[in-house]
């Protein structure tokens, strides 16, 4: 075999590899660039313009380092974050923070569903609210009775219309100086820009998302009969190696579709003399320079993709942490007859966000400002993680490292400064 041919099979062989290396942080990441962070995304950009974008280079290390840990915790144990928490927190301080964190994924479902369900009623004529239930029942029939990977992996290709925001940076004058002092010259305009701040953070740094990851790494362990590494520590290093590279890499793609976001809705909204959005036609606007009509279309499946992603991963998220501080059998590899507590809480979750929004809640309000439950409700279960990462009693010999809890512990006082800050300004 000629020496050329031999190097190109190798890259290939190597890049199929890593590929395959690819799991719980990116399903993780895509479910990050929910119809939630898309409308706190949207927002920011058409009412701050490009002011904002430095959130972005910020968050992207401390995201990485939290679900890390949250990785690390599933994998090294081999239990969920949550069943670790209860072993070494007191039990009512854990209770309080899964609840806290089911009235959070709560309210995310129910905003997260109404913008699914306002779109749809945009391009279909449907009542909205009937749409929302329709969305609803086919996300839970899925849950109930399908594998999460199965339809997942499918689902993982509607959010790709999220790329069409990389193409409108293509197609319009963008200043980018303009740009570049965003992205690199930290800004804060006003006292309305601290809540903004506090949205951004908490729905790329969500409590929901370290619960679904570290549960993911349990499942997928299980998965190919693997025991935890703290009973076999031989593969950790390789471990590690993997965790880092999927999480890594999925973490890029949520802030890299975030920054597109941002830029675009500042270049065509913002620019224009747009401010808040105030609705779902609103927001597809952004996509206008290269979907022209179909804009809203693109906009759409974008918003019904990455919604029927996310809020399994939402209720999910809530029957692991409910579940596994419960001591009950939990994991979306069981039956639903098999573990009826945990799916118990993903119904319960996903009908009480029907309930929420059947009210008449504005969907683009609801999901910016489930944004900021999530931010608020971040800090303490961070926290909680943090101390449960370092406890040679959940850890064993394979705690994390020095450098990963020097940037979970700065992600967490960051969290806590940008939440303290927007309370003493008057946000709340």
């Amino acid at each position: 075999m000629p020496q050329k041919r031999r190097v190109k099979l190798s890259h290939r062989l190597r890049l199929s590899a890593r590929l395959k290396q690819l799991g719980p942080g990116l399903v993780t990441g895509a479910a990050d660039d929910d119809p939630s962070g898309i409308a706190t995304y949207s927002q920011a950009g058409a009412r701050f313009g490009f002011s904002l974008l430095w959130t972005m280079l910020l968050t992207y290390p401390l995201m990485c380092a939290v679900q890390l840990v949250s990785a690390h915790i599933g994998r090294v144990s081999g239990k969920g974050l949550a069943s670790n928490m209860a072993a070494v927190i007191p039990k009512p301080l854990v209770l309080a923070l899964v609840l806290l964190l089911f009235v959070a994924n709560t309210i995310n479902i129910a905003a997260d569903l109404a913008m699914m369900g306002d779109v749809a009623r945009l391009v279909t004529g449907l009542p909205a609210h009937w749409m929302t239930i329709a969305f609803a029942l086919f996300s839970l029939g899925l849950q109930l009775f399908v594998p999460y990977p199965r339809y997942a992996s499918f689902l993982k290709w509607l959010t790709l219309s999220l790329f069409a925001y990389f193409g409108v940076l293509l197609l319009v004058k963008l200043d980018w100086s303009q740009v570049a002092a965003g992205l690199f010259v930290p800004h804060v305009p006003g006292k309305e820009a601290l809540i903004m701040i506090v949205a951004i953070f908490g729905t790329t740094i969500s409590p929901y998302l370290f619960f679904w990851q570290s549960a993911q790494e349990v499942e997928e362990m299980h998965r190919h009969q693997e025991k935890p590494l703290t009973e076999d520590g031989a593969p950790a290093k390789a471990e590690f190696r993997r965790i880092g590279f999927d999480t890594m890499a999925g973490m890029a793609i949520s802030n890299l579709v975030a920054i597109a976001i941002i830029i675009a809705t500042a270049a065509t909204i913002h620019s224009h003399g747009g401010g808040d959005i105030q609705t779902a036609a609103d927001a597809a606007n952004a996509l206008k320079p290269i979907a022209g009509n179909y804009a809203f279309a693109l906009f759409a499946l974008g918003i019904i993709g990455t919604g029927l992603l996310a809020v399994p991963v939402l209720a999910g998220s809530a029957a692991y942490a409910i579940g596994e501080s419960q001591g009950w059998k939990s994991g979306l590899d069981n039956k639903p007859w098999e573990a009826i507590g945990f799916y118990g809480v993903i119904v319960a979750a996903t009908l009480l966000g029907v309930a929420i929004q059947w009210s008449d809640i504005d969907p683009i309000k609801a999901l910016f400002w489930s944004a900021v439950v999530n931010g608020v409700v971040a800090v303490p279960i961070m926290a909680a993680m943090m101390f449960v990462a370092s406890r040679a009693a959940i850890m064993g010999d394979l705690p994390i490292s020095r450098r990963l809890a020097f940037w979970g512990w700065l992600a967490t006082a960051v969290m806590a400064a940008a939440v303290v800050a927007m309370a003493l300004s008057g946000g709340f």
